[in-house]
């Protein structure tokens, strides 16, 4: 379920953002390059990654003061910016209630 949620905000968020890609200039560049970027710049370390229906991998890392980036790494291997931005926040894992 907490994968399938995951998958559906980050689809979300990658369409609503398609026509602002469309008219901005799209950051892209090898995976390994955006890893060293994120984390030497930003602080900022993997926290979700999924697998869209394309084949496609969403990741979204963030840092311990908020900042966070999304970005897809294509079949291809090619990886592009998709978002970024202040005040990520994590959802709260909700544990599995026993009653007897």
């Amino acid at each position: 379920m907490k994968k399938s949620l995951f998958v559906l905000i980050a689809a979300l968020i990658v369409f609503n953002a398609l026509p602002t890609i469309g008219q901005a200039q799209t950051v892209c560049g090898s995976r390994a390059e955006f890893v060293k970027k994120l984390q030497k710049g930003y602080a900022e370390k993997p926290v979700s990654v999924g697998l869209a229906s394309n084949g496609s991998m969403i990741e979204i890392f963030a840092s311990e003061n908020g900042t966070f980036s999304i970005v897809i790494t294509q079949p291809s291997g090619n990886t592009c910016l998709v978002a970024a931005g202040d005040n990520w926040q994590s959802a709260p894992d909700k544990k599995a209630e026993i009653r007897l």
